[in-house]
């Protein structure tokens, strides 16, 4: 039979070869500005001398995955109700909905207002990052409190790299501005629990606090214990004995972007990806290996205080942003553009790490920390986002948004959740024996929808066949809390697993999202996506919990201190870091404490009163 491309679901054409690395660009500034938290538009002329250099580009170069055959269609695959295109570009099944992600008649912008209550064990919880959260303390010492040893931090502070324009850095140095929840953790649990009405809590164990010195060629349990930070070992089971106190369920990150400075030297791989080392990612079967290491090591020593575990954040946030197009939206180390080569490595290889930190996870943590009979869960978390055609009664943008939505969502999700490698980014996958079968839920951190406009042909034949969409239409950053439960029911339908909500927020700052107060905008979007994740459950989808970003203001990235988006305010400038509540935390304690969403909080916040 003949090869078939599987598109699971849901871009006017330019010729020539100048308007195709266009193209290329927009594509990159579409990932980066959804796997960011950051809410700036992308603009596709707002860096003049990389949109050079891009159209100036080598088109000989391919970014996807190498090595991987075609697969022939079976007769599961030829029953999907998912869109199935041959070889010869053939419409064989295709879903009526011009939405990807669209399976329901209920309307476009709210759920029925019902009240809506929430299983007893449905988790509500709120997420953050070692890195962004930890530094800052306000009496430990910096020897106590800061983790200076990841390349996150070399980048940031470094001022080699913070001289450079295009690493986009605050400047800030997260030891001095951070919120220092290293040390206030106690405190901060106490407002998760007695204030948020919480029941869980994501967090991140740093790989550099643990190991801020190589582990290659230690192998084992013992051994590694014997190099291990043992006060950053006892801190991380003072943290989880605290939450388990309190009755929160720790949901844990192995990888939240950071890596330590053994494995990336971030300031030397921006100044030349070709001669630095280590190159991180880009050591692909090095920093596997190690990363692998790393996470069994964890699972055995926390293993009887953790069953939720999370392998990676946001793996497209390393990718675009660090070797493809930094920009000012996001950037990430090393920051460095256009190099496809090692992108390709760096996607292939977080592929691969999922697979070996999951196998990891499962072989060392067999202790049922909570009661619920199961040792350990583990997903991975991704930042999924629904596309849409500019104009749906046009042929073009309808097919523009099934590519993109592919290109975007599934890739990367196929390969981990069900073993799929896509090889030319064509749509058309290999089984791989060691991908498959290491996925117990998606954790999917939600925030927008894109529109495109279709073309012809793909801008980009080198890059995917089905890059067919148009840059400088390409719209962002909707608020579009149904897109939450679209995104929800492709993970339960297609990919036939459960979903965690583990991100979904918003600025405290008039953004575009939403007029008016930001914290009432904040209000209004958490309440508004909850009830769409509500939706999901009620009909039949395994969502099992949903945890706000973030807890605290934190440095969000090159942005620093300068992005706002937790449910408590911390002022930088103020040595204690005193957390004051915002209006969202009011509203999301009152939500959880009850769980449920009353009929007059989704009138009250409703976009329209």
């Amino acid at each position: 039979m003949k090869p078939t491309r599987r598109i699971n679901s849901p871009a006017d054409h330019h010729a020539g070869f100048r308007s195709a690395r266009r193209a290329v660009m927009a594509l990159i500034c579409m990932h980066i500005i959804v796997a960011s938290w950051v809410f700036v538009g992308c603009s596709t002329d707002g860096n003049t001398s990389l949109l050079q250099d891009i159209t100036n580009a080598d088109t000989t170069n391919d970014f996807g995955l190498s090595d991987v055959d075609t697969v022939e269609a079976d007769s599961e695959v030829a029953s999907s109700p998912d869109i199935l295109v041959d070889t010869d570009d053939n419409l064989v099944d295709i879903k009526s909905e011009t939405d990807l992600g669209n399976s329901s008649d209920i309307g476009d912008e709210y759920p029925p207002a019902i009240n809506r209550t929430f299983p007893e064990e449905f988790l509500f919880g709120s997420a953050v990052a070692g890195f962004q959260v930890d530094m800052g303390c306000p009496t430990l010492s910096s020897a106590q409190c800061d983790d200076t040893q990841s390349d996150w931090y070399q980048f940031s502070t470094d001022p080699e790299t913070i001289a450079k324009p295009g690493n986009y850095l605050s400047g800030q140095d997260p030891a001095k501005v951070g919120p220092g929840h290293w040390e206030l953790y106690e405190n901060d649990y106490d407002l998760a629990k007695d204030v948020l009405h919480n029941n869980a809590h994501r967090f991140s164990v740093e790989w550099s606090r643990i190991f801020p010195t190589a582990t290659d060629g230690t192998n084992g349990y013992d051994a590694l214990k014997a190099i291990a930070n043992q006060d950053a070992i006892d801190h991380y089971h003072k943290q989880l004995q605290s939450l388990r106190s309190r009755g929160l369920e720790p949901l844990v990150t192995l990888n939240h972007y950071t890596l330590p400075i053994w494995i990336h030297d971030a300031v030397g791989c921006n100044n030349n990806i070709k001669t630095c080392s280590p190159k991180g990612w880009v050591d692909k079967d090095r920093t596997v290996n190690e990363i692998a290491k790393f996470a069994g090591f964890v699972a055995k020593e926390f293993g009887a205080e953790i069953d939720l575990w999370a392998t990676l954040n946001e793996p497209f946030a390393i990718v675009l942003p660090g070797y493809i197009y930094p920009q000012p939206d996001r950037t990430n180390p090393p920051s460095v553009a256009l190099a496809l080569e090692e992108a390709r490595t760096v996607l292939l290889a977080l592929i691969y790490a999922h697979a070996r930190m999951y196998d990891a996870i499962h072989e060392n943590d067999t202790i049922d920390a909570n009661g619920d009979n199961v040792g350990a869960s583990v997903g991975v978390v991704y930042a999924m986002a629904p596309v849409r055609p500019k104009n749906p009664q046009n042929q073009l943008d309808i097919e523009a948004a099934k590519n993109v939505f592919y290109l975007w969502n599934m890739v990367f999700l196929n390969a981990v959740a069900l073993g799929q490698l896509d090889d030319n980014l064509d749509g058309v996958s290999e089984p791989v024996a060691d991908l498959a079968n290491r996925m117990d839920y998606i954790g999917i951190n939600y925030y927008t929808r894109i529109t495109v406009e279709g073309t012809e042909t793909s801008a980009l034949p080198a890059l995917s066949p089905l890059a067919t969409f148009n840059p400088f239409t390409l719209e962002p950053w909707e608020d579009y809390p149904r897109g939450i439960y679209e995104m929800i029911q492709i993970v339960d339908q297609d990919l036939k697993l459960p979903t965690i909500v583990t991100e979904n927020g918003s600025d405290t700052k008039e953004s575009s999202r939403g007029a008016g107060d930001g914290e009432t905008v904040a209000a209004s979007y958490l309440t508004r996506h909850l009830a769409w994740v509500h939706q999901a459950l009620a009909e039949g989808a395994d969502v099992r919990g949903y945890f706000y970003w973030t807890l605290l203001d934190n440095f969000e990235w090159n942005h620093g201190m300068d992005i706002r988006m937790g449910l408590f305010a911390v002022d930088p400038d103020n040595p204690t870091k005193t957390r004051v509540m915002r209006e969202a935390a009011s509203v999301f304690g009152e939500i959880a404490k009850n769980k449920l969403i009353s009929v007059q909080q989704q009138q009250k916040f409703r976009k329209d009163q």
